[in-house]
């Protein structure tokens, strides 16, 4: 068989193609853009159209809605800032977010509000990156005052848009911590904190801090935090399927949307829209250890801070038992670790080698490199992962790119 010189064989590629179409053909992926690239060479599938009911078919340069995997990319405004030394690893946060002053933590993460203890040190800029600040999202206990907390003071972005970064800090600062400052790992409210942080230091917003430091070096003219008139027509609309009957439910259209306008608060933890071509060039850079196309935008020892393991093994089994036993998941986020603003893989338990790193957003996407490899996958759909059908596409995708490799 002949293979090209990435290390693609043109069969193993064929028959990714094979399986895409498949879950397009099925009716439950109306549409998706799939690349893949290695060695210098991409490869690019559109498949489907940009609505369940036809239309428009799927372009290279659609345009989706990233969900979580805004993380890895909106990490890099805070990388840039340790780069600087206008942000250091150890330094309390307190200076620029006074509204997580005199912290108080629950004395059990399940217990009442009131019932709390004093936090035993200040949260740092560490804790903020990794994740491990103390408040998080626990899908798997909704039920716990905490968590109705956060869902109740629309500090998520879940079920509405976040208020403005400063009503959402004030919110936040009346809430108790899950637990104290870098003990355990919580979902995503880092995410969204970061990028309050980066802006009270630079005196930028997060978005134009963003946009003049990683976006525009890297090219990615169309990953912001909205969509404008003139490129709206590339943006589907977002699917939810009903978990009951498979139909499409539209959570999001494009003209008139959630994503037609500018937010109140620029989400680096769910708020980016974006191209595969986008992506492909900020997981390029990474690879490349910090540069693009000659520039450096982060050092090579920020990069490898944000892709190797920062969980110790309890913060790691707790993250794994929430991914294996979270529904929203279906199994996916079965990494083992977590860096910065992404999952890295230390175990080898599926088709992805130990070392790889990237996310998967709730919206239907997923973006990986692997370093070893040095190979990138982009897989993006709009629809949702209310049932499997998103993330068993986007399993079968890892599976067949791997399968493609021929040296």
């Amino acid at each position: 068989m002949a293979k090209s010189t990435s290390g693609f064989s043109e069969a193993g590629l064929r028959r990714m193609r094979d399986v895409l179409e498949g879950h397009v053909t099925s009716g439950k992926i109306p549409g998706l853009v799939a690349l893949v690239s290695r060695h210098g060479e991409t490869h690019v599938e559109a498949l489907g159209t940009m609505r369940h009911d036809g239309g428009a078919p799927m372009r290279r340069d659609t345009i989706f809605r990233m969900a979580s995997t805004s993380k890895p990319v909106g990490i890099a405004a805070g990388m840039i800032l340790l780069d600087e030394c206008r942000l250091r690893l150890n330094d309390p946060v307190e200076p620029w977010l006074p509204e997580l002053a005199g912290r108080q933590v629950l004395k059990r993460v399940d217990g009442p509000l009131d019932d709390t203890v004093p936090a035993q040190r200040q949260i740092t800029v560490r804790d903020v990156l990794t994740c491990t600040f103390g408040l998080g999202m626990d899908m798997l206990s909704l039920h716990h005052p905490i968590q109705a907390a956060l869902q109740e003071l629309e500090l998520t972005g879940q079920r509405t848009p976040l208020p403005d970064p400063d009503e959402w800090m004030r919110r936040l600062g009346t809430l108790p911590l899950m637990s104290q400052p870098g003990e355990r790992w919580g979902y995503h409210i880092g995410s969204d904190l970061l990028g309050v942080l980066v802006a009270r230091v630079t005196g930028q917003s997060y978005e134009t801090f963003l946009r003049e430091r990683v976006l525009d070096p890297l090219g990615m003219r169309d990953t912001g935090f909205h969509v404008p008139d003139d490129k709206i027509d590339r943006l589907p609309p977002g699917y939810v399927p009903d978990p009951e009957t498979g139909d499409f439910i539209v959570w999001d259209q494009a003209a008139g949307g959630r994503y037609s306008r500018p937010p109140a608060f620029a989400s680096g933890g769910g708020g980016l829209v974006s191209t595969a071509d986008d992506y492909h060039a900020f997981f390029r850079m990474l690879l490349n250890g910090g540069t693009h196309d000659g520039e450096r935008i982060l050092s090579r020892p920020a990069v490898r801070l944000m892709t190797t393991n920062r969980l110790t093994p309890a913060q790691q089994a707790l993250r794994e038992a929430q991914a294996a036993n979270s529904e929203g998941s279906f199994g996916l986020g079965l990494h083992g670790g977590w860096g910065l603003g992404m999952a890295v893989h230390t175990y080898r338990g599926d088709y992805a080698p130990v070392g790889q790193f990237g996310w998967d957003g709730g919206a239907g996407t997923s973006t990986y490199a692997d370093p070893d490899g040095q190979l990138t996958g982009i897989l993006l759909t709009h629809v949702g992962m209310s049932t499997a059908d998103s993330p068993r596409l986007i399993h079968d995708f890892w599976t067949m790119l791997y399968q493609a490799l021929d040296d």
